[in-house]
């Protein structure tokens, strides 16, 4: 059985757009510093590329 949802006025179509938009960006953040940060933003050090080291190899992205 699905569940529908079914807005009932414009304000809460409007909020759900705001938090899809939310979650997207946070996810684009998260793969950015899983995938792509080199340090760039721990600047006293590797440790968020320590941090996500092991996430890199999992995911196929390289890191080396």
């Amino acid at each position: 059985m699905a569940i529908v949802h079914n807005p009932s006025n414009a304000t809460e179509s409007a909020a759900l757009a705001v938090v899809a938009a939310a979650v997207v960006l946070l996810a684009f953040v998260v793969l950015y510093l899983v995938g792509f940060d080199q340090g760039a933003i721990s600047r006293s050090g590797m440790y968020m590329h320590e941090l996500m080291h092991d996430g890199r190899h999992l995911l196929g992205l390289p890191c080396h």
